[in-house]
């Protein structure tokens, strides 16, 4: 089996090709983006593998298909950059839906801890010998309330963290977890008795700027904001303004919502076109990483892993239980609750 492997970096060949050799699955990696301009490289391989910042849009969909590729194997757990829509019935779109929600999950609160305790910019200052404790004054973890949207397994492995922490607990999900012991309450509650508030949950219709300016203002003035899951939770400029506001204390961003042409380069040589994110940095209370949250060497060896089994179970048997749901309306029937193909 030959797969066209998109968007590769450094860090992806090694726990792939030692996947793949073991599975008879050679990789043909490109350091390109998926997209409409570059999808001809997939031609004549079996299947496709493709990362969070790949556009497959209708169009790339449509290259695929005529090239007689039926699978798309994404190296990720979110899978808003596909248009399921254009995919239904044509191309089997396959997930990595838990590779180690502990690597998240310990980003989100080495953020946290970093920007409470300026842990950043007393590194930046011993490395000029200056050690002042002027403007370095934070705040305990333990007895704050930390609100948590989103309890799946990185928001649950997050709960647990901040419990270690002796924090209090909110959390607000659409679907809570039964019998978790969580204290669920209205994102409202949340929002208003929250000191911290952590996003963990995926990027849909729904949830697309559900932090926007109605509801910063409804936050606790001086709130920390930590989102490590998808940028296009928060509206990156009402962001900006409630910071400007001091509505917002701090944020600490891993993802951001225009990110697929910035994240995972180095532009430190150029001028950043991007003007909100460039004000978002220069915040003095403002942490962003790039999308790094996932990287540990457990978490990468679990995506190449599950990636590999996806593709090796789906060939095998032409079923993978990692096969996404293409919300069809066909719930009363569903073929893939029947261990069959969706289509």
């Amino acid at each position: 089996m030959t797969v066209a492997f998109f968007d590769t970096k450094e860090y992806d060949r090694a726990s792939f090709e030692r996947a793949g050799a073991q599975n008879g699955i050679s990789f043909r990696f490109y350091e390109t983006r998926l997209t409409a301009d570059t999808v001809s490289l997939a031609e004549g391989a079996d299947a496709v593998c493709a990362f969070v910042n790949d556009d497959v849009n209708a169009e790339v969909i449509d290259r695929l298909v005529s090239f007689g590729i039926k699978v798309l194997a994404l190296r990720s757990a979110g899978y808003n950059n596909v248009d399921l829509a254009a995919a239904y019935g044509r191309l089997h779109v396959l997930r990595v839906p838990a590779y180690s929600p502990y690597a998240v999950a310990e980003h989100a609160m080495a953020l946290l801890l970093t920007s409470v305790r300026r842990i950043h910019k007393a590194y930046i200052r011993t490395r000029d010998f200056n050690f002042s404790l002027n403007g370095f004054t934070g705040f305990d973890l333990h007895g704050k309330t930390v609100g948590v949207v989103g309890t799946g397994k990185i928001g649950r492995i997050f709960i647990d963290i901040c419990r270690g922490f002796g924090m209090r607990v909110l959390a607000y999900d659409k679907f809570p977890a039964p019998g978790s012991g969580i204290d669920y309450v209205p994102l409202e509650t949340l929002f208003a008795e929250s000191d911290i508030i952590s996003l963990h949950c995926p990027l849909t219709e729904e949830t697309y700027h559900m932090i926007d300016a109605d509801a910063i203002a409804k936050m606790k003035k001086g709130v920390v904001l930590l989102n490590t899951s998808r940028g296009a939770l928060i509206d990156a400029e009402a962001l900006l303004e409630g910071i400007k506001a001091r509505q917002i204390g701090a944020a600490c961003l891993d993802v951001y919502e225009e990110e697929s042409d910035l994240f995972f380069r180095d532009l430190s040589g150029h001028i950043l076109s991007d003007d909100v994110l460039a004000r978002l940095i220069s915040m003095p209370n403002v942490i962003v990483t790039s999308h790094q949250a996932f990287l540990t060497k457990e978490a990468l060896g679990n995506i190449a892993d599950t990636t590999v089994r996806n593709l090796s179970r789906f060939f095998a048997d032409g079923v993978c239980e990692n096969e996404v749901c293409y919300r069809c309306g066909n719930e009363a029937a569903c073929r893939k609750e029947r261990k069959t193909r969706c289509f």
